[in-house]
């Protein structure tokens, strides 16, 4: 069973890790090869527009139906929590690195939801969650029927052995797990914390180029797909799934990732951020953060996402006359912002890998004042930011935290913007 990949976004891909087993010319032969099951995993609706259109065709050793009913799922007590009760306020908000705790958990009961947009039936907004993880993933597996995810390391490698394909990932990666696939994650280096972005809206996509033109930004060819690979493990076998933000457990007898061959254009894939071409000013002013975008949602108000996933990576700053950070601003998206190595341009301390923040729309934010006091006094010569790699989830939808989350942020991120100066008018 090989650990290849096959490369480009939202490709039609075609893959067996058994000869013979991915049916010629149909897709629902009336007696597959080696009596497999074909089974159709879809994305969106059978009448979604061929341009939008998501489905692969799965070959397994079994029915995915097969299943005794499903019941409540007792662990993972912060995964999937609701945002707290009560009325949003406006503040800003931050967390430090969530610790590892007790006697250790793995990557599923490792999880606590942080921020929470629109519930998941809305099929809009986005949640964020952050993992922390000391144990494999063994006799169980996890699916989202909510949405589907990104994941980002910040802590510690992860192997994700999904239906589809096994993914070795790194920090500095990330991978992007389709709604409905199922997977478990097992830790090569024993530990592992980081981040997720669970989109309940329209599916990932990479932002349209306009005025930049044919090239920039992530490439399609720097994504990996991984080529057919499976379990054939029989025994004491458990599926979580989550729906409708609980979770729910069934027992199989025997792992999900059964399949054997299959083809579409839903599959999981990861990218690596150090692939992606920045795009950056080479006269004066710093530009939107959109030029970061990895990869966007859309939402039903055209320009407007449900979800975009941006990056700030190593880049060169050249401007001239130019305050080069991020500058000040108050903006119609809430940004939900994570940190996974180096520092942030815009936050001299406070915001270590692991940490996390939110200013929800309309909330003032920008450089603290040791950044930007530095960045004001500057000698304006080329620059180049390095060791560095932050991200942001920004959606049209307000994030509202947890109570978990409310219970673990920062007294006092509020003094980040004390102590700037008053601008001094000339006298009259």
């Amino acid at each position: 069973m090989s650990d290849g990949a096959m490369t480009g976004f939202g490709n039609h891909f075609a893959t067996e890790a058994v000869a013979g087993a991915l049916p010629v010319g149909r897709n629902s032969p009336q007696k597959p090869a080696f009596g497999l099951y074909a089974e159709q995993l879809s994305g969106t609706a059978f009448t979604a527009p061929r341009s939008e259109n998501r489905r692969s065709w799965l070959y397994r050793l079994r029915p995915s139906a097969a299943h005794p009913p499903f019941r409540p799922y007792t662990g993972a007590g912060l995964f999937g929590a609701e945002a707290a009760q009560g009325a949003v306020n406006p503040n800003r908000m931050r967390w430090s690195p969530l610790d590892f705790e007790g006697e250790g958990a793995d990557w599923l009961d490792g999880l606590a939801t942080m921020l929470a947009s629109n519930p998941p039936d809305s099929q809009s907004g986005a949640t964020v969650h952050i993992y922390r993880a000391t144990k494999d993933m063994v006799d169980r597996a996890f699916v989202s029927a909510d949405g589907e995810l990104i994941i980002v390391p910040e802590l510690g490698r992860l192997v994700l052995l999904t239906e589809l394909g096994r993914i070795e990932l790194s920090p500095g990666e990330i991978a992007l797990i389709p709604r409905g696939v199922r997977f478990r994650v097992t830790l090569p280096d024993g530990k592992a914390r980081g981040y997720v972005a669970e989109n309940h809206g329209a599916a990932f996509r990479l932002p349209d180029l306009g005025p930049i033109g044919a090239n920039g930004l992530a490439n399609p060819r720097d994504f990996e797909t991984p080529v057919a690979w499976f379990e054939d493990v029989e025994g004491s076998f458990r599926l979580v799934q989550k729906f409708l933000g609980s979770l729910w457990e069934t027992d199989l007898g025997h792992s999900p990732m059964d399949v054997v061959a299959w083809h579409g254009n839903l599959a999981p894939c990861k990218y690596d951020l150090s692939r992606f071409n920045t795009v950056n000013t080479v006269s004066f002013d710093h530009p939107d953060p959109s030029i970061f975008t990895v990869l966007t949602s859309p939402s039903d108000v055209p320009g407007t996402a449900n979800a975009d996933f941006v990056i700030f990576p190593p880049r060169w700053m050249v401007a001239e006359d130019t305050f080069r950070p991020p500058w000040f601003h108050r903006n119609v998206m809430s940004e939900a912002m994570g940190l996974i190595t180096g520092a942030y341009d815009a936050k001299a301390e406070g915001f270590a890998p692991g940490a996390l923040s939110l200013h929800n729309q309309m909330a003032g934010h920008g450089p603290d004042v040791a950044s930007w006091k530095t960045a004001s006094e500057a000698e304006l010569v080329p620059h180049k930011i390095e060791n560095t790699m932050a991200f942001m989830v920004e959606s049209r939808w307000v994030f509202r935290p947890t109570q978990f989350a409310l219970d673990h942020a920062q007294a006092d991120y509020d003094t980040a913007w004390e102590g700037f100066p008053k601008a001094s008018l000339p006298t009259p």
